[in-house]
């Protein structure tokens, strides 16, 4: 194990034009209505947050990778890759979930050259360890809620703003790594 290395939490999740519908506000007698063209197109988006286990002061840091269609082994190598670029080469302990892609053979093999990173799997059914979740879950029920865009760059343009969010300060990002569940997974 890595003594001196930033631990990564990564998580991928998919959106579509098909907009979240969520509850509003409309005044009284106006019922708001949410207009949108049947569409299926589907992106997917990728999101790494890590923090320094031995220096904290650091600060967490957040990568987003967005693109068309979905994840396979192919892609998150490339996704991995970035990683890579974005700490530098540094030591990384990846934790992720129990996804076919993660543990395929050809990322086993790819993962197995690489010197600056170690895997680490998450339990089965316990989505609630990865902070990474938090993330999807408030830009679903805010930046995408009741979203009707016309196209994918509708959806990217709402999650860049969530990622601004997100990045304004330390405090939202090291409040994802504080909630109880997630401080037990890193102990």
């Amino acid at each position: 194990m890595n003594t001196r290395a930033w631990i990564v939490f990564l998580d991928e999740s998919g959106v579509s034009l098909l907009p979240q519908v969520r509850r509003t506000y409309a005044p009284r007698g106006h019922t708001p209505l949410l207009r949108h063209r049947l569409n299926w197109k589907r992106a997917s988006m990728a999101a790494a947050l890590g923090y320094h286990a031995a220096d904290p002061d650091r600060g967490p840091r957040l990568c987003f990778h967005l693109k068309p269609g979905s994840y396979d082994t192919t892609s998150l190598i490339e996704v991995l890759q970035q990683l890579k670029e974005f700490y530098r080469g540094e030591r990384v302990v990846l934790v992720w979930d129990g996804l076919s892609a993660h543990w395929s053979r050809a990322m086993r093999a790819w993962a197995a050259e690489q010197d600056w990173l170690t895997l680490e799997r998450l339990p089965a059914y316990a989505p609630e360890l990865n902070p990474v979740e938090l993330l999807w879950s408030s830009l679903k029920k805010r930046e995408l809620a009741n979203l009707a865009g016309d196209h994918l760059a509708d959806v990217a343009d709402a999650s860049a703003a969530s990622r601004t969010f997100a990045l304004r300060g330390r405090d939202a990002l090291s409040a994802l790594l504080r909630t109880p569940r997630c401080r037990q997974a890193v102990r």
